[in-house]
């Protein structure tokens, strides 16, 4: 028996604000209003060079998609992350 996933939803970029966000675990949470709950973000989908981190409160620009499952228990996964200049 297979199961069938929803298409996945890819949004254009959006300001998102990072939540929180561990070294350590190589992931955290951002939130835009386009995100409801929280947007799983890696650091392997951040956009710069050298070591990839965001500090909360940071701002970001974020493409996400809706997988059609739970990413670590959010609807929303980022698929790029670029950190926005002060």
């Amino acid at each position: 028996m297979s199961r069938r996933r929803e298409a996945r939803k890819v949004a254009t970029v959006v300001t998102a604000t990072v939540r929180e966000w561990s070294d350590e675990e190589g992931w955290g949470v951002l939130d835009s209003p386009q995100t409801p709950g929280g947007c799983f973000g890696h650091y392997a989908d951040i956009q710069a060079p050298g070591f990839r981190t965001l500090s909360p409160g940071q701002r970001v620009d974020l493409i996400w998609e809706a997988p059609g499952f739970k990413q670590d228990g959010y609807d929303y996964r980022a698929v790029s992350i670029v950190p926005r200049s002060v």
